[in-house]
């Protein structure tokens, strides 16, 4: 056949007859169904036929005077004249020829699959189509659920005009592409029956960090449209690639979208090929896959990522699309191509440096009005502009921020003016996400209610820099811009750990140097990710708790989940298992958690199962908690998630660390209860240590570290234990401070202890942060590692790197 190729007869080679999304659709099928990635079948109408019809009806030159001196930035005329050229290539008929070829592939197609007519998916390819440097997102069109002779011709000429949409030729006009060196090919392929099961988008990177350790996926019920489009918030997984390698299950994090809709087929006759219809409640509280769906795709991802980049002779992360389908079971990659993003980022790198965007007073108390998915990490300002439809983006003056039900590629033009993007409905990897991220404008997706909450004229601020959460705050709010050099540190002998409490910010804080993480706090993630009270959730699970009012709080919470401890320990585990991904291989110790009574009271049900203590920061915490007959299990379920972490996900770099350990008899009780749920020193490598924060621990080190692996010293309590201050009076704060000659002592008797066992001895409490004096003494002592705050850990390696040149002279 002249102008029709079968995808068992492409590879990469054929982009220019075929676009790039049709000649990745072949390399996959040459290459890779062999070794048990399912994709499925079709073909491609080269770029010929689109020149060829072009020809036939003679209007290429009417096209090429039509885009003479078109400037995008003048919307309304951009839309007129890509209207008339989309209406030309309408009125021009298929040449006989080209309309047969067509019919004769869709025969044999069809007849593979057993149908008469069988049902495709009709995909724009551009001959420009999917580079490593532009994506072209959602540039072109793509029509589901076809069937039959008139509706395949009928999409098959929807596509070829497609490359004169308002949002086609602006993009090119952006980049710098010709329209006539950009021509369309169309993919025919096999539809997969989404419908009746799910579909989503994959990137074997993190979109927003480039952390290169993790396949990103996302996932909802139906065809992929909803997703790509964004017009549903999916369901949100990641997967670890090194540990997924060897065999071990590490999915580090479970997102529920809100998926209220799902795109099926529309009965035949209808208008268009496919409908949205609701989902069911239950639906709505389930993910849209497995999690043995969610490892199959990301070994999907891993070997797709490791073919493109052999290919390309270079590293080359994959943005992919799948399809479960709903009869089968089966799942399929329907679609790869270069993600654009973070990999150009890794290309056009001089020097070792980080763009930080921070708020000039962090401590400032700021008014959130209303929250959503981030995409990049900037912070931007300025007016809102509601805009509904796009027959008013003419209203939008540049610098104001955009904010509407769902962007999508066709609003790229006001995108670039905007300071910010917020919309109510769409995912991280739907088309506006891309865009968003290749023009660097800040957006936060899938803010429900934004239109609403927000007015045209309203002074906010968008803030993408504090982790996946994207946060709206009313007013302008003062930010800067920090350049963070990374080069010519220096070697340093005492390691330079890193606090980390936030799983959502472990990806970009992995960036910093760093030895690894000396302080991962279980609490926070307790905090953020459970917000219930770990014994509200163990009455439930028993059968109990019916008369708490949070009840159905707490069971929204856990959505997605088998049960209140299913729910629990994964979502400990996730966070866990997020930063130790992070750093990995590098060591990460986690304390378990160190909550006091009031700080657990704060928590959803928390006021039915917490004491009121006189003074908290003494009493029921810590290490007393784990063994007490009121919160041992809860203790064993943190247990759980933890040795899931190691065991499971593989991964081993996890440190335990136990807190505010008054004695060693509770030592050895906590030890037991630790060995009976997975967790024993020693075993596969596992290190258990204690917080060294009570004079106790300095002072009986010896029957302390004869138990475990070694100290980390909290400089906080220690301090405040040390000068009988409580560390948050207002009357006597003058008092605490770490550089009292006690103190000292204190450090000095701690480092002493852990060389004379030979065992590990590290700081993780406030003082290195704050005073070069505490970290100088620390260093002369010989402590084994300094863990810093995230904004001090390179002034400080800078610190140490010099001082120990000094000491070594």
């Amino acid at each position: 056949m002249k102008y029709i190729k079968f995808f068992k007869e492409l590879n990469n080679k054929d982009v220019p007859i075929v676009g790039g999304k049709n000649a990745s659709i072949g390399e996959m099928f040459q290459e890779l169904v062999s070794e048990g990635i399912k994709v499925p079948n079709g073909f491609a109408i080269t770029s010929d036929a689109y020149w060829y019809l072009l020809d036939s009806g003679g209007i290429r030159h009417t096209i090429e005077e039509l885009l003479k001196g078109v400037d995008v930035t003048e919307i309304d005329v951009l839309k007129t004249r890509s209207k008339k050229i989309r209406e030309l290539i309408f009125g021009t008929p298929f040449p006989d020829d080209l309309r047969e070829e067509i019919f004769q592939a869709y025969k044999i197609l069809s007849e593979e699959y057993g149908m008469k007519e069988t049902d495709v998916a009709v995909r724009s390819s551009a001959t420009a189509e999917d580079l490593p440097d532009a994506s072209f997102a959602g540039q072109q069109d793509t029509y589901l659920s076809v069937r039959g002779k008139s509706e395949l011709v009928h999409y098959i000429k929807s596509c070829f005009a497609s490359l004169f949409t308002d949002r086609a030729v602006s993009y090119r006009a952006s980049r710098g592409f010709d329209h006539f060196k950009v021509a369309l090919s169309v993919g025919v392929q096999k539809m997969v029956r989404a419908d009746k099961g799910s579909a989503g988008v994959m990137f074997s990177i993190d979109t927003e960090t480039g952390f290169k350790d993790a396949v990103f996926i996302t996932a909802a019920w139906g065809l992929g449209e909803n997703v790509v489009g964004g017009t549903v918030n999916p369901d949100e997984f990641y997967v670890f690639k090194p540990t997924l390698k060897d065999g071990k299950r590490p999915i580090i994090k479970r997102q529920l979208g809100h998926k209220h809709q799902k795109m099926v087929y529309a009965p035949r006759g209808s208008e268009h090929p496919t409908k949205n219809i609701k989902t069911t409640q239950k639906e709505l509280k389930t993910f849209a896959i497995t999690d043995e769906d969610i490892l199959t795709l990301a070994r999907y991802a891993i070997r797709i990522e490791e073919h493109y980049t052999k290919e390309a002779g270079e590293y080359r992360p994959m943005d992919m699309e799948w399809a479960k389908d709903g009869e089968s079971g089966e799942i399929f990659i329907v679609q790869a191509r270069p993600e654009t993003v973070q990999s150009q980022k890794f290309k056009n790198q001089t020097g070792n440096r980080l763009e930080e965007f921070t708020f000039t007073n962090p401590s400032e108390s700021r008014e959130v009005i209303i929250t959503g998915r981030a995409i990049g990490n900037k912070i931007g300002a300025g007016k809102v502009r509601i805009i509904n439809d796009l027959e008013h983006m003419n209203t939008f003056k540049e610098g104001e921020i955009l904010v509407t039900d769902n962007t999508d590629p066709d609003w790229e033009p006001v995108m670039k003016k905007a300071a910010a993007v917020i919309t109510n409905r769409g995912g991280r990897t739907c088309h506006a996400a891309i865009v968003a991220r290749e023009i660097g404008v800040p957006a936060i997706v899938g803010a429900v209610g934004a239109t609403d909450r927000l007015y045209t004229g309203m002074e906010i601020t968008v803030s993408c820099a504090e982790g996946e959460e994207g946060y709206v705050y009313a007013g302008i709010c003062d930010y800067e811009v920090k350049s963070v050099e990374l080069d010519n540190l220096g070697e340093t002998k005492t390691k330079i750990y890193m606090n980390v409490g936030n799983p959502e910010k472990a990806f970009g804080f992995a960036k910093l140097p760093n030895s690894g993480v000396g302080l991962a706090r279980m609490e926070l993630i307790v905090l953020n990710q459970i917000k219930a009270h770990p014994l509200a959730l163990l009455d439930i699970q028993n059968g109990k708790g019916k008369d708490i009012k949070e009840r159905a709080e707490i069971e929204k919470l856990m959505a997605g989940y088998e049960s209140p401890k299913d729910f629990f320990v994964k979502k400990i585990a996730e966070g866990i298992g997020m930063i130790c991904s992070a750093f990995y291989p590098n060591p990460v110790i986690v304390r378990t958690s160190d909550f006091k009574s009031n700080e657990y009271r704060g928590m959803v049900a928390g006021t039915y199962y917490e004491p009121q203590e006189e003074n908290p920061m003494l009493g029921y915490r810590g290490a007393s908690r784990y063994y007490s007959d009121l919160y041992r299990v809860a203790f064993e379920w943190e247990c759980e998630a933890l040795a899931m972490v190691r065991d499971e996900m593989g991964l081993n770099n996890m440190k335990v660390m136990i807190p505010f350990l008054r004695t060693p008899e509770e030592g050895k009780k906590v030890l037991e209860i630790m060995r009976r749920n997975g967790l024993e020193s020693g075993r596969d490598g596992l290190e258990i240590y204690v917080m060294c924060e009570l004079p106790v621990n300095v002072i009986l080190a010896d029957e302390f570290l004869s138990m475990f692996d070694g100290y980390s010293i909290g400089s906080n309590d220690l301090t405040q234990l040390t000068l009988g201050v409580d560390r948050d009076g207002q009357l006597v704060t003058h008092i605490f401070d770490e550089r009292n000659p006690a103190m000292f002592e204190m450090f000095r008797q701690a480092i002493a202890a852990c060389k004379r066992h030979n065992k590990y001895c590290g700081i993780c409490g406030q003082a290195p942060s704050d005073y070069p004096e505490v970290t100088e003494f620390l260093v002369k002592e010989g402590i084994s590692s300094i863990s810093l705050n995230p904004d001090s850990v390179v002034k400080t390696w800078r610190f140490v790197a010099e001082l120990e040149k000094k000491l070594n002279k």
